[in-house]
């Protein structure tokens, strides 16, 4: 398996739609829309990935960069499609969204995970993020995780 992962534009079909599917999961999994804060737009996305199969052409996942200040960016709207789940392509995708952001003069990563999403919480913790103090839109909403990650030159572990 050969996943290729390439920037594309926010608005991109693929890309929509996997921003509604992992919309439709989280609101599915809390019983509505939770989310703090404004919703990532093609105006605050510094970047947004989208990951696919070579062998098949499908689309298995996708990322957003949000710029928070000038040295950290935020990960936004991460997803693997659930069939694809399981083979290493969040950890792909985050070394990705972070080689990304270094290149963009990041030196923090930082994002918002749901506390019902123990699987994002692993993937997260697995690729070298420590849980930090709720922050910015999150900092009173009790189902938000948060985390961060400095960027000094090691690769995101997977």
């Amino acid at each position: 398996m050969r996943i290729i992962v390439q920037d594309v534009p926010w608005d991109h079909p693929t890309g929509s739609a996997l921003r509604l599917a992992q919309e439709r999961e989280t609101i599915e999994r809390y019983g509505g829309d939770t989310e703090a804060g404004p919703k990532p737009s093609g105006e605050d996305t510094a970047a947004f990935l989208l990951a696919t199969d070579e062998a098949t052409g499908a689309s298995v996942g996708c990322g957003g960069l949000r710029r928070l200040d000038e040295c950290t960016y935020e990960i936004k709207r991460m997803y693997v499609v659930p069939e694809w789940r399981g083979r290493r392509i969040g950890g792909l995708l985050v070394r990705a969204l972070e080689e990304h952001a270094r290149g963009m003069g990041a030196r923090r990563m930082r994002l918002e995970t749901g506390a019902e999403q123990p699987e994002a919480m692993r993937l997260y913790e697995r690729c070298g993020y420590t849980r930090i103090d709720r922050y910015g839109h999150y900092a009173d909403c009790e189902l938000s995780v948060c985390y961060e990650r400095a960027l000094d030159g090691a690769p995101s572990l997977v």
